[in-house]
């Protein structure tokens, strides 16, 4: 029972000691040291082959980073290319029009379907005539008009080749091949910039604070593999309760304190907005009001240079107390 009742005690005495620090201490507002966050993702999906830098390397638009392995976009590469050169074979083809040995070909096809049509038409002639005299079996007459009937059909055919060959292709289909090899080189263009997005290249400034993935690990397209911040992007940034607005204006310049190096810096207001809804106080605390809404404060340094080297999200105050607004 002595010992339950000492630790009651003692807790106790040490919440009446926090609160009565936290109340001494009410007029410092806490804030958090910030940079712009920036992270770079590959648009496809590879395994890592190479990462060409490592944390704290300070990177310029246009370095490379990391290169992926991309099979499947190589595959793809050498079935685009394939049809890029069928496509053109046959747009050669429609332009050129056909040979002149395939139009002697053509030709002779025809002269020999004539040469058969001319001698269909004769027995047919002759057939009719030794139907009339009952010379000829209707079954004959039948059989002889049909090879008659059937040697007319071949020579228009081969008739209707020889002047399409003559003429030369269509210009409706020398167009239709115009567009099947635009299509082609669409597609080719299209597997060639996804083979260029194998390469992870630094589009801005970026200092790298975390490498995510490493050699030989698969890249999903979207995953953030290197995040950092844009150098001399420091700014402060602290949150007020709706009840404590009124001692912030925009533009005005304030004194920042960063207590792990016992130093102070000056900064100017730049913003102040109120928070989404769900960051609003729905519960008791000592410096807040029930429902109170909650203001960000961001504040940019006037020497961006003085601040770049503060760590990241380290808590810095403002004395609300002593004229420093």
């Amino acid at each position: 029972m002595k010992v339950s009742t000492l630790l009651c005690v003692f807790v106790l005495v040490a919440s009446i000691l926090l609160m009565g620090c936290h109340k001494t201490n009410t007029h410092l507002l806490p804030g958090k040291i910030k940079r712009d966050a920036i992270a770079l993702s590959p648009k496809v999906t590879g395994r890592i082959l190479e990462v060409y830098i490592e944390e704290g390397f300070v990177a310029m638009p246009g370095d490379t980073l990391a290169m992926l392995d991309v099979p499947e976009v190589s595959a793809k590469i050498a079935q685009a290319r394939g049809a890029v050169k069928t496509s053109s074979a046959q747009r050669l083809l429609a332009d050129n029009g056909t040979r002149p040995n395939d139009i002697k070909q053509i030709r002779a096809r025809y002269l020999a379907s004539k040469d058969q049509y001319e001698f269909a038409e004769k027995s047919y002639s002759r057939a009719n005539a030794m139907f009339e005299d009952s010379l000829l079996s209707p079954q004959a007459h039948d059989e002889v008009r049909a090879k008659y009937q059937s040697a007319k059909a071949q020579m228009e055919a081969a008739s209707a080749a020889l002047d399409e060959a003559v003429i030369g292709t269509r210009y409706e289909t020398k167009l239709e091949t115009v567009g099947q090899v635009d299509q082609a080189y669409g597609a080719l263009q299209e597997v060639e910039v996804s083979y260029s997005e194998r390469y992870i290249i630094a589009t801005n400034y970026i200092t790298i604070e975390t490498i995510n993935l490493r050699k030989g690990e698969l890249a999903i397209a979207g995953y953030p593999v290197f995040s950092g911040y844009i150098p001399n992007s420091t700014w402060f940034r602290f949150t007020i309760p709706e009840s404590r607005v009124a001692l912030f204006k925009k533009g005005e310049q304030v004194t920042v304190n960063v207590p792990y190096l016992k130093k102070t810096y000056k900064g100017k207001i730049l913003n102040l907005k109120q928070m989404p809804r769900y960051a609003d106080i729905t519960t008791a605390y000592p410096d807040y009001s029930m429902d109170d809404a909650v203001y960000e404060i961001r504040i940019a340094p006037l020497d961006v240079k003085e601040v770049e080297g503060l760590l990241y999200n380290s808590t810095i105050t403002i004395d609300t107390k002593n004229g420093n607004l």
